[in-house]
Protein backbone atom coordinates (compact mmCIF):
# COMPACT_ATOMS: atom_id res chain seq x y z
CA UNK A 1 0.00 0.00 0.00
CA UNK A 2 1.17 3.55 -0.71
CA UNK A 3 0.29 6.81 -0.05
CA UNK A 4 -1.17 8.28 -3.04
CA UNK A 5 -1.45 8.16 -7.00
CA UNK A 6 1.08 9.95 -8.30
CA UNK A 7 0.11 13.19 -11.03
CA UNK A 8 2.12 11.53 -13.60
CA UNK A 9 1.99 7.96 -12.61
CA UNK A 10 -1.47 6.29 -11.24
CA UNK A 11 -3.66 9.25 -11.80
CA UNK A 12 -2.27 9.45 -15.57
CA UNK A 13 -2.42 5.73 -15.97
CA UNK A 14 -5.26 3.99 -13.71
CA UNK A 15 -2.80 2.00 -12.27
CA UNK A 16 -1.04 2.86 -8.65
CA UNK A 17 2.62 2.55 -9.46
CA UNK A 18 2.31 2.63 -12.77
CA UNK A 19 3.98 5.37 -15.19
CA UNK A 20 6.17 6.68 -12.05
CA UNK A 21 9.71 5.71 -10.91
CA UNK A 22 8.42 4.30 -7.61
CA UNK A 23 6.78 1.47 -9.87
CA UNK A 24 10.02 0.02 -10.98
CA UNK A 25 11.12 -1.56 -8.36
CA UNK A 26 7.83 -2.79 -7.16
CA UNK A 27 6.70 -4.25 -10.11
CA UNK A 28 9.78 -6.25 -10.42
CA UNK A 29 10.12 -7.52 -7.38
CA UNK A 30 6.56 -8.35 -7.43
CA UNK A 31 6.82 -10.34 -10.67
CA UNK A 32 10.33 -12.06 -8.93
CA UNK A 33 7.87 -13.42 -6.26
CA UNK A 34 5.03 -14.56 -8.70
CA UNK A 35 2.89 -11.81 -7.60
CA UNK A 36 3.01 -9.73 -11.14
CA UNK A 37 2.63 -11.48 -14.33
CA UNK A 38 5.37 -8.69 -15.91
CA UNK A 39 8.06 -6.91 -14.43
CA UNK A 40 6.89 -3.49 -15.54
CA UNK A 41 3.77 -1.61 -15.79
CA UNK A 42 3.02 0.84 -18.72
CA UNK A 43 -0.76 1.15 -18.49
CA UNK A 44 -3.67 -0.35 -17.04
CA UNK A 45 -4.20 -2.16 -20.17
CA UNK A 46 -0.82 -3.44 -21.05
CA UNK A 47 -1.62 -7.42 -19.63
CA UNK A 48 0.10 -6.86 -16.74
CA UNK A 49 -2.07 -8.68 -13.78
CA UNK A 50 -1.96 -9.05 -10.08
CA UNK A 51 -1.74 -12.24 -8.52
CA UNK A 52 -2.42 -13.22 -5.15
CA UNK A 53 -2.12 -9.22 -4.34
CA UNK A 54 -3.73 -5.79 -4.28
CA UNK A 55 -2.13 -2.34 -4.54
CA UNK A 56 -3.69 0.67 -3.37
CA UNK A 57 -3.62 3.90 -1.51
CA UNK A 58 -3.68 5.43 1.66
CA UNK A 59 -5.13 8.90 -0.13
CA UNK A 60 -7.21 7.93 -3.40
CA UNK A 61 -7.08 11.21 -5.23
CA UNK A 62 -3.70 12.78 -6.23
CA UNK A 63 -2.60 15.75 -3.43
CA UNK A 64 -0.90 18.87 -3.78
CA UNK A 65 2.79 18.37 -3.79
CA UNK A 66 3.02 14.14 -4.24
CA UNK A 67 1.94 14.93 -0.49
CA UNK A 68 -1.15 14.29 1.16
CA UNK A 69 -2.03 16.11 4.12
CA UNK A 70 -3.34 15.01 7.22
CA UNK A 71 -6.80 16.07 6.29
CA UNK A 72 -6.40 13.90 3.22
CA UNK A 73 -5.45 11.17 4.54
CA UNK A 74 -8.27 11.10 7.38
CA UNK A 75 -11.15 11.64 4.41
CA UNK A 76 -9.89 8.68 2.33
CA UNK A 77 -9.33 6.59 5.97
CA UNK A 78 -13.00 5.05 5.11
CA UNK A 79 -12.04 3.86 1.85
CA UNK A 80 -9.21 2.45 3.32
CA UNK A 81 -10.99 0.96 6.22
CA UNK A 82 -13.58 -0.55 3.62
CA UNK A 83 -11.25 -2.20 1.42
CA UNK A 84 -9.51 -4.05 4.21
CA UNK A 85 -13.02 -5.36 5.70
CA UNK A 86 -13.53 -6.48 2.22
CA UNK A 87 -10.28 -8.54 1.85
CA UNK A 88 -10.77 -10.65 4.97
CA UNK A 89 -8.73 -13.25 3.51
CA UNK A 90 -5.77 -11.05 3.13
CA UNK A 91 -2.94 -12.16 5.55
CA UNK A 92 -0.05 -9.80 4.88
CA UNK A 93 -0.49 -5.63 4.45
CA UNK A 94 2.64 -4.37 3.07
CA UNK A 95 2.82 -0.48 4.19
CA UNK A 96 5.17 1.56 2.14
CA UNK A 97 6.39 4.19 4.05
CA UNK A 98 4.95 5.77 7.49
CA UNK A 99 2.11 7.58 6.28
CA UNK A 100 0.87 4.28 4.73
CA UNK A 101 1.70 2.61 7.86
CA UNK A 102 -0.70 4.93 10.16
CA UNK A 103 -3.08 5.01 7.54
CA UNK A 104 -3.76 0.91 7.96
CA UNK A 105 -3.42 1.64 11.90
CA UNK A 106 -5.99 4.25 11.33
CA UNK A 107 -8.41 1.92 9.29
CA UNK A 108 -8.03 -0.63 11.74
CA UNK A 109 -8.96 1.76 14.68
CA UNK A 110 -5.56 0.55 16.56
CA UNK A 111 -3.25 3.52 18.18
CA UNK A 112 -0.30 4.33 16.40
CA UNK A 113 1.79 4.34 19.15
CA UNK A 114 1.78 0.68 19.91
CA UNK A 115 2.91 -0.08 16.39
CA UNK A 116 6.36 1.73 15.51
CA UNK A 117 6.97 2.07 12.27
CA UNK A 118 10.47 0.70 10.89
CA UNK A 119 11.52 -0.99 7.82
CA UNK A 120 11.53 -4.56 7.79
CA UNK A 121 8.96 -3.70 10.80
CA UNK A 122 6.30 -6.30 11.83
CA UNK A 123 3.11 -6.33 13.69
CA UNK A 124 0.55 -8.56 14.67
CA UNK A 125 -2.75 -7.35 13.60
CA UNK A 126 -6.52 -8.46 14.29
CA UNK A 127 -7.68 -11.52 12.26
CA UNK A 128 -4.51 -13.12 12.06
CA UNK A 129 -3.15 -10.54 9.66
CA UNK A 130 0.51 -9.02 9.62
CA UNK A 131 1.24 -5.70 9.03
CA UNK A 132 4.77 -5.14 7.12
CA UNK A 133 6.61 -2.41 7.15
CA UNK A 134 9.01 -1.18 4.25
CA UNK A 135 10.50 2.32 3.07
CA UNK A 136 8.61 3.16 0.19
CA UNK A 137 10.15 2.42 -3.13
CA UNK A 138 10.19 6.71 -4.44
CA UNK A 139 12.79 8.09 -6.47
CA UNK A 140 14.29 9.52 -3.71
CA UNK A 141 14.65 6.46 -1.59
CA UNK A 142 15.93 4.47 -4.07
CA UNK A 143 18.53 6.44 -4.87
CA UNK A 144 19.67 7.83 -1.76
CA UNK A 145 20.05 4.59 -0.99
CA UNK A 146 18.21 4.29 2.20
CA UNK A 147 15.90 1.31 0.32
CA UNK A 148 18.08 -0.70 -2.22
CA UNK A 149 16.69 -3.64 -3.85
CA UNK A 150 18.52 -6.27 -1.43
CA UNK A 151 16.19 -4.64 1.31
CA UNK A 152 12.92 -4.80 -0.62
CA UNK A 153 13.49 -8.04 -1.65
CA UNK A 154 14.53 -9.33 2.11
CA UNK A 155 10.57 -7.84 2.60
CA UNK A 156 9.30 -9.64 0.37
CA UNK A 157 10.96 -12.82 1.38
CA UNK A 158 9.54 -12.84 4.44
CA UNK A 159 5.70 -11.82 2.71
CA UNK A 160 6.63 -15.07 1.03
CA UNK A 161 7.25 -16.72 4.27
CA UNK A 162 4.13 -15.90 6.34
CA UNK A 163 1.71 -16.15 3.02
CA UNK A 164 3.09 -19.52 3.11
CA UNK A 165 4.59 -19.76 -0.16
CA UNK A 166 8.27 -19.68 0.47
Amino acid sequence: MGLAPGFHGANATGRPFTGDHAGLLLYRTLHEFGWSTAPESQHREDGLRLVGARITNAVKCVPPGNKPTPAEIRQCNGYLAAELTALASVRVVLALGGIAHGAVLRALGLRARDFVFAHAGEHALPGSRTLLDSYHCSRYNTQTRRLTPVMFRQVFERIAVLCGDA
